[in-house]
């Protein structure tokens, strides 16, 4: 097994024990970046310096310091995330040249914990899309079907770990950008409770919604990422302390919940038939198998697509190509001018897209008619998940309704819109969610399966995961 296979886990014991060194690890790491980034068009930015960090880690080992939980584990980063010194895109071309002036709190966190960030993943413009095809620096490829999406918007953070350029990565996830990649490339991807991770330093589409989490190749090493970047700052005051807990759960009598809204018409049948197959695995070990009815799910789509676009026209607005990078052109006359040409140029059409519609969400005569409105309903999803926990645990789902779906397969916005009919919902809510393969479909796609559980329950998550993970 070449080292850029390994788990965090394994690569960890590797390191303590001495069976190779940091710099083989991310020697190995960019090897397999150079050899095949290429046609999966996975990093918009390697970090040139990753070579000369893990040197500075192999002293460390050399001279008997002891190791911390991420030391010299070489991690990807989602290219809406700041890294102080390297190039933060967001995927835009009005952001081609912004270098980061600081750290995210989760960067500060990795980098306490020991990590090596290899590079900067490609991703969907501004993290708008469910395919990795919006970005302005390429297409993301799947690493299983090159002639595949990866999923999105976390495209590149999920395709690097599917195709062992580097041990995990991190992504964002606002209405399933980590958990529908993750499931398109047989990987693990936490999208964590609302205010679980701070958002300091994410470069943001919709504050109400957006989430900073992992992506892995195992629930244990998703695990690992987790409690290191977890946590209340003061930097991000929608953030909150989530409690380490010590948690066994017991599978006999365990309540787990299938809303009957997830399994109807346009569902792929080798995903319902794995699913059923992974809960009548439990069922056999003693969980309770229990219909439940999330009935607004029929609105949850329409109303994050509201939410989401009223907040990104209101976040995007300070792009205006003079700030942040600018795009040069002499032949303007005024600041008005200016505004239009550089956000003209410097916009993709998805991004403009939902500029316009959520300005027309949030404009004078139709507030009330669409956002408030859709405040309403989001309301009614948040009571229609709380009713649902005083029946059951955890909640089982599909993690997306198809497999990787072919690259330009889905160029219609409404018919791309409905990948994430599954994970919108959970970002509403602001609940935790996990998405973890569970086997593969006769054309070898992965398929995911998605575990929902309450506020800040990431514990319980994690515990039925790795049950999952061993019944598989």
């Amino acid at each position: 097994m070449k080292l850029s296979q390994l788990t965090i886990e394994e690569a960890k014991n590797g390191l303590k024990k001495k069976i190779f060194s940091c710099q083989e690890l991310v020697k190995d790491c960019l090897n397999e970046i150079k050899k095949r980034n290429k046609e999966i068009n996975a990093f918009i930015t390697i970090n040139e310096k990753a070579i000369d960090e893990a040197r500075e880690v192999d002293k460390k080992i050399s001279q008997g310091e002891n190791l911390n939980e991420l030391t010299g584990i070489p991690l990807a980063i989602k290219d809406n995330i700041l890294v102080e010194g390297l190039r933060c895109t967001a995927g835009s071309k009005i952001l081609e040249n912004y270098i980061a002036p600081y750290d995210a709190t989760v960067i500060k966190k990795l980098k306490k914990a020991g990590a090596i960030f290899i590079g900067k993943t490609n991703m969907d413009e501004f993290a708008m899309g469910s395919s990795g095809e919006n970005s302005a620096f390429g297409l993301t490829r799947n690493p299983y079907d090159l002639n595949r999406v990866p999923g999105g918007s976390s495209s590149g953070s999920a395709a690097a770990v599917a195709a062992n350029f580097c041990l995990g990565s991190l992504g964002s996830d606002t209405g399933g950008s980590i958990r529908q990649p993750s499931a398109f490339c047989g990987l693990v991807g936490l999208k964590p409770s609302y205010g679980a991770v701070s958002r300091y330093g994410l470069i943001a589409l919709a504050s109400s919604l957006d989430q900073i989490g992992p992506i892995t190749k195992t629930v244990k090493d998703c695990q690992i990422i987790f409690e290191v970047i977890k946590g209340k700052d003061e930097m991000d005051s929608t953030s909150i302390n989530i409690e380490n807990k010590e948690l066994k759960i017991e599978i006999k009598n365990l309540k787990i919940g299938i809303p009957k809204q997830y399994f109807i018409k346009g569902l792929d049948e080798e995903i319902k038939n794995k699913i059923k197959e992974i809960l009548k695995k439990l069922e056999d070990q003693g969980a309770i198998i229990q219909e439940i009815s999330l009935a607004m799910t029929d609105y949850a789509l329409a109303c994050y697509y509201i939410i989401m676009s009223s907040e990104a026209s209101a976040n995007l607005a300070r792009y205006d190509g003079i700030r942040y990078s600018k795009i040069k052109n002499e032949k303007v006359k005024n600041v008005e001018e200016l505004y239009f040409e550089n956000r003209t140029k410097g916009f993709g059409i998805e991004v403009k897209r939902r500029i316009i519609l959520g300005t027309y969400s949030l404009s004078a005569g139709y507030y009330e008619a669409y956002y408030l409105k859709a405040m309403k309903v989001r309301n009614l999803i948040k009571k229609d998940f709380s009713e649902a926990f005083k029946k059951v645990d955890l909640i089982i789902t599909p993690t997306t309704p198809t497999p990787a779906f072919k690259i330009g397969e889905k160029l219609d916005p409404i018919s791309m819109y409905l990948s994430d009919i599954f994970t919108a919902p959970v970002n509403l809510a602001g609940l935790p969610a996990i998405s973890l393969p569970i086997g593969f479909t006769k054309s070898k796609l992965p398929i995911g399966c998605q575990i929902i559980g309450k506020y800040k329950e990431e514990d319980k998550i994690f515990e039925l995961s790795k049950i999952i993970e061993e019944l598989k």
